[in-house]
């Protein structure tokens, strides 16, 4: 048998290839952008100090006192130590200024001279509060030492006697029951005030706010005329510490109720929103969380209130009068305290008296700073800062309900007894 083959066409080298597909469309994606080669703006860092800005500021001080010793000793006729320094800083502002724009721009610049006058102004304060307070210390310095200056009153001390005879015992405790009674007065009715003034808006608390502000620049003699008028003249009573401390709380109250008013409208909104959502009251809403929140802020208006008052001269002048003795009773004769005390002494003519002067305004400013320590003490730790106490309370009070907890435990766990099926009809 013969079997034949088919058998390719000539020319025809094999099969031949399918036509080719079509490619493929590109998948769906996010295509990158290269990297720029171009370099970066570098940014610049306001808040570091340079070796520049050091140099540029050293270098306008010593341009800006040699060119207004210049003018002041060589070229014009300028005299006066106020004018000299007015002159040098403001030559001072200009030449830093200038050093400053040869490596900064415009916003650089303004933010340089921005901060060179603030802290200079800084510096100024800080300044004349050393200089008061080493000077009141310094003039005071041949009284401070001797111990019956704190344990006698000026009751047997006349202008010529010795520092080592009288003191200002009398001056001290007047000023301690003067502060006291005007502190009882003004902090419970300032707080309620400012909480007023927050909680319930409305016409007659607008009213409030605006008498409150006005009373802020009230001067202290109206202060001192209106107790007198009224307190003493009116209803009849002496002249006593009490009726200082009432002119003193008329001073300290709008300080207190303005400060406080500010405290307290800071505090968030939605902690007022939460203890609401959790059906409390109002009064339990400002007792718990408003007033624990703002506690820091309501300190600081204390402390002001409280630097305001202690310091106060011609309302205690016209409402407690001046003795030399020592008077621990506040209702009746009169009563001294430390800033009259002070007025009266310097005015004296002897170098001994000007002496105890100055030293009743160093025991003043003791007295001062002791009360703002205490009062930050009380008053500075934040919202939800417990003292090693109350922690102490707060652990015992845990243990004691998870006690209470263990004991009712078998009553409230569920029965295990399975509960009855209803049948369907």
């Amino acid at each position: 048998m013969t079997v034949i083959t088919a058998q390719s066409p000539p020319g025809d080298q094999g099969p031949q290839p399918s036509p080719a597909e079509p490619p493929a469309p590109p998948a769906a994606g996010t295509t990158l952008p290269g990297r720029r080669t171009t370099r970066a703006e570098a940014r610049r860092n306001l808040s570091t100090l340079r070796a520049t800005d050091v140099y540029a500021m050293l270098g306008a001080a010593a341009a800006s006192l040699c060119v207004t010793w210049l003018l002041f000793d060589r070229l014009l006729p300028f005299n006066g130590a106020v004018g000299f320094v007015v002159v040098a800083y403001a030559l001072f502002l200009g030449l830093y200024a200038l050093l400053v724009s040869f490596d900064e721009d415009g916003p650089a610049v303004r933010d340089r001279v921005a901060a060179a006058v603030v802290q200079s102004l800084g510096v100024v304060m800080l300044a004349v509060l050393a200089f008061v307070v080493v000077y009141t210390l310094y003039e005071g310095r041949d009284a401070l030492p001797h111990l019956n200056f704190y344990t006698e009153s000026m009751a047997d001390a006349g202008p010529i006697e010795p520092l080592d005879v009288g003191g200002i015992l009398h001056a001290i405790v007047g000023t301690l029951w003067q502060i006291s009674i005007a502190l009882l007065i003004c902090i419970p009715t300032g707080l309620v005030c400012a909480v007023f003034l927050n909680e319930v808006p409305g016409a007659f608390s607008r009213f409030v706010r605006t008498m409150v502000e006005a009373m802020t620049a009230l001067p202290s003699i109206v202060a001192g005329l209106f107790i007198y008028a009224t307190f003493i003249l009116a209803l009849g009573f002496d002249r006593s510490g009490l009726a200082a401390a009432l002119a003193i709380s008329v001073m300290m109250l709008p300080i207190i109720i303005r400060a406080s008013d500010v405290v307290i409208r800071l505090v968030p909104g939605t902690l007022r929103e939460a203890s609401y959502a959790l059906g409390t009251s109002r009064w339990r809403t400002v007792w718990h969380v408003v007033l624990p929140t703002s506690r820091s802020g309501l300190t600081t208006a204390i402390i002001l209130g409280t630097a305001r008052g202690v310091g106060e001269t011609s309302p205690v002048l016209l409402t407690a009068g001046y003795t030399a003795e020592l008077n621990m009773n506040p209702l009746h004769d009169p009563m001294v305290s430390l800033p009259l005390a002070t007025f009266e002494l310097v005015k004296s003519p002897e170098p001994t008296y000007i002496a105890r002067g100055f030293g009743t305004a160093a025991v003043l400013l003791v007295l001062v700073l002791v009360l703002f320590v205490i009062a930050r003490v009380i008053g500075g730790r934040g919202p939800g800062q417990l003292t090693r106490r109350q922690e102490h309370r707060r652990v015992k009070a845990s243990r004691r309900d998870a006690k209470r907890f263990t004991a009712y435990a078998p009553a409230d766990q569920p029965s295990t007894r399975s509960a009855p099926t209803r049948s369907t009809p």
